[in-house]
């Protein structure tokens, strides 16, 4: 499996490296996952091993981390990777990430800059954190709080994303291009919880809370300041209809319609 046309996945049991893993080796692909349970650290190089790798999946698992660091963790992995001999990236941005103080820009301006072939994946909000991410625990609760409003996302599935970086890794012509992945069309997450109790069999809705209190409840969970202040603010984009656009990224990368959020929510475990 290390073999010279070897794929590295960067946090291969996340919601995305595994679902990329899988789609690689049922291809036959040779696949090397590695995360904090392998005993990958992107912040300790001494943890890195580059042999026999020609592309990367690159995330960064940690988005306190790279907020804390102002240089990023992503680009001296890419400055290892390239010396190494991989030869393509496909990393997992986000939206705005182009903006002066986002955590994510110095991991694009690396893999942009690297002299590899390189994609970049700006997805909009998973629909999977209604499932298995952070706001998993509210919709068992069947209140889920967040600072959203009556504000729409295009929710993207992790599914649709894991295609378009399987393609990315794979496919010569999705080099130097960056997809911006979202739904078919925006929801709000009254309408999403309502999607999800109806397909549950129970009641889901959606709590607004007001931000301030979203920073503070953070902050009681160990969160620091600044970070929950970002956190927040995030959220309050969507409050705002900051993060309402479809895009055609999916369509682009892989020649058909984003996956519908019923169909994800029909094939979920709630």
């Amino acid at each position: 499996m290390e073999g010279m046309e070897s794929i590295l996945i960067i946090g291969g049991t996340g919601k995305t490296g595994r679902r990329i893993a899988a789609r690689l080796r049922a291809a036959g692909r040779p696949v090397r996952t590695v995360s904090r349970r392998t005993g990958f650290d992107l912040g300790d190089p001494a943890t890195w091993s580059f042999d026999g790798v020609a592309a990367a999946y690159l995330i960064e698992p940690d988005l306190q981390a790279a907020a804390m660091n102002p240089d990023g963790r992503v680009p001296a992995f890419v400055a290892a990777a390239v010396a190494a001999g991989v030869g393509r990236f496909v990393l997992l941005s986000a939206g705005g990430a182009d903006a002066e103080h986002h955590p994510l820009r110095p991991a694009e301006q690396a893999v942009r800059g690297s002299g590899a072939g390189w994609t970049v994946l700006r997805p909009t909000w998973f629909a999977q954190n209604f499932s298995e991410g952070p706001w998993r625990a509210g919709v068992l609760s069947g209140s889920l709080s967040l600072p959203t409003g009556n504000g729409r996302v295009p929710f993207v599935d992790a599914e649709d994303i894991a295609a378009v970086a399987v393609a990315a890794l794979t496919e010569d012509h999705h080099d130097g291009r960056t997809y911006v992945l979202t739904g078919g069309r925006a929801i709000s997450f009254g309408e999403a919880t309502g999607i999800i109790g109806r397909a549950a069999g129970r009641t889901v809705r959606h709590v607004d809370i007001d931000p301030g209190a979203y920073t503070e409840r953070q902050v009681a969970d160990g969160v620091p300041l600044p970070i929950a202040q970002m956190f927040t603010g995030i959220l309050t984009a969507i409050r705002d209809g900051r993060d309402a656009v479809c895009a055609d990224g999916v369509e682009r990368a892989l020649g058909r319609a984003p996956r519908p959020f019923e169909e994800y929510v029909a094939a979920a475990d709630f």
